[in-house]
């Protein structure tokens, strides 16, 4: 098992390249149509695309059993948080990539009278389920490191010489806080939470980079679902991005979130 697992993981860079090259195509085929092309070659940057997809999901057969895996080694995980969402989002993953086999199968005839569009929408339901798992991941790790900083920065800064004052959120929710006075103080409040989280992202480029990634993907299967559509153009960028920004997790490896 742990074999497959290190064979299977030198594909994964080619997959990334190819799943750049082909939300190119995506973005290139919607600014063609938008801009009137020759009639001949938008065809031609479809069936590229429809060739790099094929390409993938052949790259991709097997990884079923990485994520299965990877569930196995989160199941441990002391946070209780982290463990209920990295296992159920590699099982789903695992599903995902089930699902994606079948479906390569089918759109190479291996598998007569498949019902593709069935297998496809199955596959980004899990796909789906799996992002909204790592989004719950990335902000819940946002928020502990947000906390852990500004217990830092109320350890570090000075006593206050009107022990009396009291805080931009009790002041919020004090009745004694006229309502022309709590526009500012609301002001402030945000301004300090905006500076927070700023500093913690920037502090965390792990985190930065998969929150980003996870952001631009969720778009895809939400648009195939149909569940909030986009379109191509939207749908490339956003695939490109989060393709690019998986190459750089790779070539630099300290830029990947763990666990």
């Amino acid at each position: 098992m742990d074999s497959w697992v290190r064979f299977n993981a030198q594909s994964q860079a080619k997959e990334r390249i190819i799943r750049a090259a082909q939300y190119t195509c995506t973005l290139l085929g919607y600014t063609l149509q938008r801009g009137g092309a020759a009639a001949d070659l938008l065809p031609t940057v479809r069936q590229l695309e429809a060739h790099l997809s094929l390409t993938r999901k052949l790259l991709r057969l097997g990884n079923s059993v990485e994520a299965l895996e990877a569930a196995k080694r989160a199941i441990h995980l002391s946070d209780s948080v982290l463990r209920l969402c990295l296992t159920i989002s590699h099982l789903n993953r695992a599903m995902y990539f089930a699902c994606d086999n079948v479906l390569w199968a089918g759109k190479t005839g291996l598998i007569s009278k498949l019902d593709q569009h069935k297998w496809s929408q199955r596959s980004f339901r899990y796909y789906l389920f799996s992002l909204i798992l790592n989004l719950t991941r990335d902000v819940y790790e946002l928020r502990l490191l947000m906390e852990s900083e500004a217990r830092y920065r109320a350890a570090k800064s000075p006593p206050s010489p009107y022990p009396g004052t009291a805080l931009p959120e009790d002041q919020l929710s004090s009745p004694a806080t006229p309502a022309g006075a709590a526009v500012p103080v609301m002001a402030v409040w945000l301004r300090r939470r905006l500076h927070l989280l700023v500093t913690v992202l920037y502090s965390n480029p792990p985190l930065l980079l998969d929150l980003l990634k996870n952001s631009c993907d969720i778009f895809i299967p939400l648009d195939r679902l149909q569940i909030y559509p986009t379109g191509q153009g939207f749908v490339g960028a956003c695939g490109l991005a989060s393709s690019v920004l998986s190459l750089l997790t790779m070539v630099h490896p300290w830029l990947k979130l763990k666990p």
